[in-house]
C-alpha cells in the first residue's frame, strides 16, 4: 500500500469513526495551527490525538473529506481537501444537524507505513 492509500484509508476511518490510532507511530504528532476554532492551535501527542479525538465525536454526528489534490514524494504526502462535519451540539451561529466546511491543507510524514507526523491548516467557512 502506498503513502497516499495509507492517507486515503485514514480519512476513510475517520469518516466511519474507526478508531485512527493504529495509523500513528508511538511517537507520533499532530499539529493544528491557528484557526478559527483554535485561535492559539493545538500541538497533539498520540494520547491527547486520542483525546480529542473522543471530543470530536461528540461534537459532530458525521464528517466527510472530499480529496482536490494529493501528492506524494518519499516520506511525505501532502493534501488539499474539503471537509464537511454534521454538528450534534450547538456551536456559535451553529445548530445540532448544521454543517460546518472548511478547507483543508494536510501534510503527512511518515516511518515505514505509520504517520509520525501530521500538520494541518484548516480554513473554516464562516459559521
Amino acid at each position: 500500500m502506498s503513502r497516499a492509500d495509507i492517507v486515503r484509508a485514514y480519512l476513510a476511518a475517520i469518516e466511519s469513526r474507526a478508531d485512527v490510532l493504529a495509523f500513528f507511530t508511538e511517537d507520533a504528532i499532530q499539529e493544528e495551527f491557528p484557526n478559527a476554532l483554535l485561535p492559539a492551535g493545538a500541538r497533539r501527542t498520540l494520547a491527547e490525538l486520542k483525546e480529542a479525538n473522543e471530543r470530536g465525536r461528540d461534537v459532530l454526528r458525521s464528517e466527510s473529506y472530499e480529496i482536490f489534490s494529493l501528492c506524494e514524494a518519499g516520506d511525505q504526502v501532502a493534501v488539499e481537501l474539503h471537509w464537511r462535519g454534521v454538528l450534534a451540539v450547538p456551536l456559535r451561529s451553529l445548530q445540532p444537524g448544521d454543517a460546518m466546511r472548511a478547507r483543508f491543507a494536510v501534510f503527512f510524514e511518515f516511518a515505514g507505513d505509520k504517520i509520525r507526523r501530521q500538520r494541518n491548516y484548516d480554513c473554516f467557512d464562516p459559521f
